[in-house]
C-alpha cells in the first residue's frame, strides 16, 4: 500500500495549519513542528480519506479532520515518550522531542498540538457549524479520559501486573483504538453520513477490529522487529514488563488473533455504498507492516 502521496498531502496541510496558529514562541513552534512533522505513517488521516471514498464523498471535505487527528496523535507520542511515561529516546528513528529540545518544551509542544487540533476543526469553513461541533465532540471524547488518555492510564497502572486478554483488549480499545474509531467517525461526519445507522455500525465494527489488529501487530513487532526499521527501541515493552498479546497468547496465537480481526474488519465493509478497496487494503497492511 502506497502511503507516500497521502503523507505528502497531510504534511503540506499540517504545515499550513501550524502557520495559521500564530505560535507566540519560536522554540515552541520548532518543537511543535518537530513532533508533528517527524515522519509517521499517517494512518489516521488515511482512514479519514478512505472513509470518504467508501461514502462517495470528496476527500478534501475531510482535510480538517485529517490534520486534527494527526495533531492529537503527535501530541500523544510526544507525551508518551517523556521520562515520566515510557521514557523513550527514539521516535521514528530520531531523538524524541524531549531529547531534541528539553522536557518542559516537549510538554508544552504536546499541549499546544492538542489545543491546536480543536482550533483546526472549529475554523473549517467548508463544513457546517453542526458538523464542526460534532467533530470536536467526537475527537474530544476519543482523545480524552473516555478514550486514549483513559487507555494510557490503564497501561501505566498495569505495568508489571498480569492481565487477561479481555483486559488487554479493553485497554487497547481505548489507548490505540479510540483515535482509529474517531477517524472513521469523523470521516462519516465530514461526508454528512453519520446519521445513517447501518453505515455508522459497519464503520464502527471495521474500526474496532482494525484498531485491535494494529496493536496486536505492534506487540508482535516489539518482539521480532528491528530497531532500525521500527524507528524505536525493539523490546521496549518487554523491558518495561508490560502485558502484550505475544506474552499472553504466544507469537503464533497473536498472529492468529490479528488475522481474525482483519477478516472481521473486511467483512464489515460489505454494506457501504462506495469504494471500500482502500479501507480493505489498509486493514491488510495493518498486519503486514514491518514498522
Amino acid at each position: 500500500m502506497n502511503l507516500q502521496p497521502l503523507q505528502a498531502r497531510v504534511a503540506e496541510l499540517a504545515e499550513a495549519r501550524l502557520a495559521d496558529l500564530g505560535i507566540a514562541d519560536q522554540r515552541l513552534a520548532d518543537a511543535m513542528h518537530y513532533g508533528l512533522m517527524n515522519g509517521g505513517k499517517r494512518l489516521r488521516p488515511y482512514l479519514v480519506y478512505a472513509t470518504m471514498d467508501a461514502l462517495n464523498t470528496e476527500q478534501s471535505l475531510a482535510d480538517c479532520a485529517a490534520v486534527a487527528l494527526e495533531m492529537i496523535h503527535s501530541y500523544s507520542l510526544v507525551h508518551d515518550d517523556l521520562p515520566a511515561m515510557d521514557d523513550d529516546d527514539l521516535r521514528r528513528g530520531k531523538p524524541t522531542c524531549h531529547i531534541a529540545f528539553d522536557e518542559a518544551t516537549a510538554i508544552l509542544a504536546g499541549d499546544a498540538l492538542l489545543n491546536g487540533a480543536y482550533e483546526v476543526l472549529a475554523s473549517a469553513r467548508e463544513l457546517s457549524e453542526r458538523q464542526r461541533l460534532q467533530l470536536v465532540q467526537v475527537l474530544g471524547r476519543a482523545a480524552g479520559s473516555a478514550g486514549m488518555v483513559g487507555g494510557q492510564a490503564i497501561d501505566i497502572n498495569n505495568v508489571g501486573k498480569s492481565m487477561a486478554v479481555e483486559q488487554l483488549e479493553h485497554m487497547h480499545l481505548h489507548k490505540t483504538g479510540a483515535l482509529i474509531r474517531a477517524a472513521v467517525q469523523m470521516g462519516a461526519i465530514c461526508a454528512d453520513k453519520h446519521t445513517d445507522a447501518s453505515i455508522t455500525e459497519a464503520l464502527d465494527t471495521y474500526a474496532i477490529a482494525v484498531g485491535l489488529a494494529f496493536q496486536v501487530q505492534d506487540d508482535i513487532l516489539d518482539v521480532e522487529g528491528d530497531t532500525a526499521v521500527l524507528g524505536k527501541q525493539q523490546g521496549a515493552d518487554e523491558a518495561l514488563n508490560k502485558p502484550t498479546y505475544p506474552s499472553l497468547l504466544g507469537l503464533e496465537g497473536a498472529r492468529t488473533r490479528a488475522e481474525a480481526l482483519v477478516d472481521e474488519a473486511i467483512q464489515a465493509l460489505a454494506s457501504l455504498p462506495g469504494d471500500t478497496s482502500t479501507l480493505e487494503s489498509l486493514a491488510r497492511y495493518i498486519i503486514e507492516r514491518d514498522h
